[in-house]
C-alpha cells in the first residue's frame, strides 16, 4: 500500500459508493480488504446499521479503527482476519451490501465472490471496483494478474451474480466498477 494520502487521492469514495449502488436504504455492509478505511468510513456515514471492515494486515485494521474514532463513528466494526482462507465470519444472508474493491486480482477470485454470495441478503448488492486494465495507471497489481472487466463479469456470473446496473461504471481517473445482484434476486436489475 502507498502512504495513506497518496492512496486517498486516487478516489472520491462517497461518489464511488453511490455509483456502485450503496444508498441510505442499506442497513449493514461489508468492506473486504478495508485498507485505510477509505471506503468503510464513508459507507458508515451512509448505511443505517453497521459496516463490517475486515483486513488481514494489522496496520490497516489499526488505521481504520483510528479513522473511525477520528470521524466519531460508532457503527464501524473493524477486525483482522484472513477472509480469503477463513471467510468473513459473518452469518449467511446478513448484509445488504458487500464491497470487493481492488481485490479481485487475488489468486482465487471465485472464493471472494462465493463468500459475498453467502453473506448477502437475497435483495443485496455487490459493489466491485478495480484498477483499469491499463499499464499507465500509477498503482495497481501487475498487468499479468490485473483483471479485465470481462473477466470480472464472467467470474461474477460463475458464482451466481448478474449485473444490477447499466454494466461497467467508469470511476475516473483509474478505476471501473460493477454492481451485481444475486441471480436469485427478484429484482430484474
Amino acid at each position: 500500500m502507498p502512504d495513506q494520502q497518496t492512496w486517498q487521492d486516487f478516489f472520491t469514495p462517497a461518489e464511488t459508493l453511490g455509483k456502485l449502488g450503496l444508498t441510505a436504504s442499506c442497513r449493514d455492509a461489508l468492506d473486504m480488504g478495508c485498507g485505510y478505511g477509505t471506503f468503510s468510513i464513508p459507507a458508515a456515514r451512509i448505511v443505517t446499521g453497521s459496516v463490517f471492515a475486515i483486513d488481514i494486515e494489522p496496520e490497516m485494521v489499526n488505521a481504520t479503527k483510528q479513522a473511525a474514532v477520528d470521524a466519531g463513528l460508532t457503527n464501524l466494526v473493524v477486525s483482522q482476519r484472513d477472509f480469503v482462507t477463513q471467510g468473513t465470519g459473518l452469518p449467511d444472508a446478513s448484509v445488504q451490501y458487500v464491497m470487493l474493491f481492488n481485490i479481485l486480482h487475488a489468486e482465487d477470485p471465485h472464493t471472494l465472490l462465493r463468500e459475498a454470495t453467502r453473506i448477502l441478503t437475497p435483495d443485496g448488492l455487490l459493489g466491485v471496483m478495480h484498477w483499469n486494465y491499463d499499464a499507465s495507471t500509477p498503482r495497481g497489481p501487475s498487468m499479468s494478474i490485473r483483471p479485465r472487466p470481462e473477466q470480472i463479469l464472467q467470474w461474477a456470473e460463475d458464482v451466481g451474480f448478474r449485473t444490477a446496473s447499466r454494466g461497467k461504471v467508469d470511476l475516473p481517473p483509474y478505476h471501473y466498477g460493477f454492481a451485481f445482484r444475486p441471480a436469485s434476486s427478484g429484482d430484474a436489475g
